[in-house]
């Protein structure tokens, strides 16, 4: 944390300098699934977790791949700044792709790609101009999602999130709930068996996708 401190007052000099024209501060983040339900995933996640790295293979496709026709699913911000050192660019990041409409496209390649480093042999480390080559791959205008990670225009958003996570108790990453129920294990049987209880007593809604 003292490290984090000490660096602050210069990244903040330095994001003071960048042109954010055509940059909003505000969440462009979207819902994924049907948008009409009344059945509501949600992750609090951070990109440089080890454990949200697998939970998103084992855990998350599983459940948009079962659910999606029928539950809605978003995503929270939670970096947890104290022990990943770049969770808050990747939270950035994500969030500048979204102004994109790449949003879940960035979750994917993020946690896909660090998924694969730490298989290599021996395991490779990420690097913050990683986020530099995801950004390219998927096909993202450059300058503006430069400017966007180098102003720092996210951070209040981010923490919005998080700040919103700690007032109904989420302390941790991975965490998941049905609706607002908290899921106190990261298990796609308990996980699912939430959902299938929430959508037996929820409203018949047509779905409405993106």
């Amino acid at each position: 944390m003292k490290r984090l401190l000490s660096i602050l007052p210069v990244f903040l000099l330095l994001a003071a300098c960048v042109d954010t024209t055509g940059i909003s501060a505000a969440t462009s983040k979207e819902p994924r699934g049907n948008l009409n339900s009344s059945v509501i995933v949600t992750e609090y996640g951070d990109f440089q977790c080890p454990a949200c790295i697998v939970a998103n293979d084992l855990i998350t496709k599983p459940l948009f791949q079962k659910y999606a026709s029928r539950v809605r699913f978003e995503f929270k911000q939670f970096p947890l700044l104290t022990i990943h050192e770049f969770s808050m660019p990747l939270a950035q990041a994500s969030e500048c792709a979204a102004d994109q409409g790449k949003f879940w496209e960035f979750v994917d390649m993020a946690y896909g790609e660090q998924l694969k480093m730490g298989k290599a042999n021996p395991p490779q480390t990420f690097q913050a101009s990683d986020i530099a080559v995801w950004a390219t791959n998927l096909g993202l205008n450059k300058d503006l999602f430069d400017r966007c990670t180098s102003s720092g225009i996210k951070q209040k958003a981010i923490m919005a999130d998080f700040d919103a996570g700690r007032s109904i108790g989420i302390n941790g990453t991975p965490t998941f709930l049905v609706n607002d129920q908290k899921i106190e294990k990261n298990d796609l049987a308990l996980i699912s068996a939430a959902i299938d209880t929430a959508l037996k007593t929820a409203p018949a809604k047509a779905p409405v996708k993106l």
